[in-house]
């Protein structure tokens, strides 16, 4: 892990050195962590384990507190470990003043206004976001790898989920059944909450699993990921309970796939991610059913659940070997619910493979 953090620190500042950065403050936890292996959760979002200064010369910092030291030093030359004890910002910045970086880029969407200005004080700061996201939206064979395993236990809990979607059970009980199931079968945690809905609560995409009962005959969509060695899966399948689905389930459900395996299917390196997103809007336009697709095709997936790429009509990202991202169309109706249906897919040197 040392090693292959470390080639990728050398990555970075080739980009740093593109744009004219003599110095990069990482805030944001995820870049963190694939940065140096280091605490890839903040224990809570109103406070941080700590944070990287990544150099020209390459004579990188890790900043952090004294309930990490013992974590830091065991994955950080010691010499280069500062521990701050009071105001953090206004240590950090004093530190940066002290090692004489004349240009200091930092990742202003994740650091606190607050933070800012006082870290900021008397530098000559300049925004630096993406840059780390930019290397982290190419995954190597490692990551490849563990996404594949992470995948393949959302695939072993899709075949079993059908097991405890029953009636009279309510969203949340599922939920909790899908959680302990992934617990039970290795993964470290939840990718992210599970959503389970129920009937009309599955025209929420983003539903949250309450105490609404499943019924004989009713449509179930189920959007779930895990966390396997550090890396997420992300798979929803929408399933009808009982044995007589509605035409209007089966028809919407068509639609969905269609969408789905066109767009996959002419998914290829160099290719504008806006046009897979136009391809899936096509068929939905052409079945005259497009207003009922309210969301982005789909997302990068890697450290986190949700990162770059965007696979939307105004991202501006090109598809390259090594992106993982999602594949997830869905029409929504609030008067009986919705489908939707995800694949995560491998984009390779030749086309595309569904993970």
């Amino acid at each position: 892990m040392i090693q292959v953090c470390g080639a990728r620190r050398e990555k970075l500042r080739a980009l740093m050195d593109e744009k004219g950065i003599d110095a990069l403050f990482i805030s944001h936890e995820t870049n963190r962590y694939y940065l140096s292996g280091f605490e890839l959760h903040d224990g809570q979002k109103n406070e941080y384990a700590g944070y990287l200064l990544i150099t020209k010369d390459g004579k990188d910092w890790l900043f952090t507190d004294s309930r990490y030291w013992d974590a830091a030093k065991r994955l950080w030359d010691e010499s280069r470990i500062y521990i701050y004890r009071t105001n953090a910002a206004a240590s950090i910045n004093a530190h940066i003043k002290q090692l004489g970086y004349a240009t200091v880029g930092f990742e202003a969407r994740t650091i606190p206004y607050a933070f800012q200005k006082a870290f900021a004080d008397d530098l000559h700061c300049v925004e630096g976001d993406g840059l780390v996201e930019e290397l982290r939206m190419v995954k190597d064979d490692h990551e490849i790898a563990c996404l594949n395993e992470a995948c393949a236990l959302n695939h072993k809990l899709m075949q079993w989920v059908p097991s405890v979607c029953r009636p009279g059970r309510t969203e949340q009980a599922v939920a909790w059944d899908i959680e302990k199931f992934f617990r039970d079968n290795g993964a470290s945690e939840l990718a992210f909450s599970s959503i389970v809905a129920v009937g009309p609560n599955a025209a929420l995409p983003h539903a949250i699993p309450g105490h609404t009962v499943i019924t004989e005959e009713c449509p179930v969509l189920i959007d779930v990921g895990c966390r396997l060695n550090d890396y997420c899966s992300d798979q929803t399948r929408t399933i009808w309970v009982g044995s007589s689905p509605t035409d209007e389930f089966k028809r919407t459900m068509e639609f969905v796939r269609t969408a789905q395996d066109v767009a996959i299917a002419a998914m290829e390196p160099g290719m504008p991610v806006k046009e897979v997103h136009a391809i899936a809007t096509n068929v939905f336009k052409d079945a005259g059913v497009a207003e009922y697709f309210t969301h982005s095709f789909g997302h990068g997936i890697g450290l986190e659940t949700h990162e770059a790429p965007s696979v939307n009509m105004r991202s501006d990202a090109i598809l390259k070997p090594g992106m993982v991202v999602t594949a997830e169309p869905g029409l929504y109706y609030p008067e009986w619910g919705g489908v939707r249906w995800e694949h995560m897919v491998h984009v390779t040197e030749n086309g595309v493979e569904r993970m």
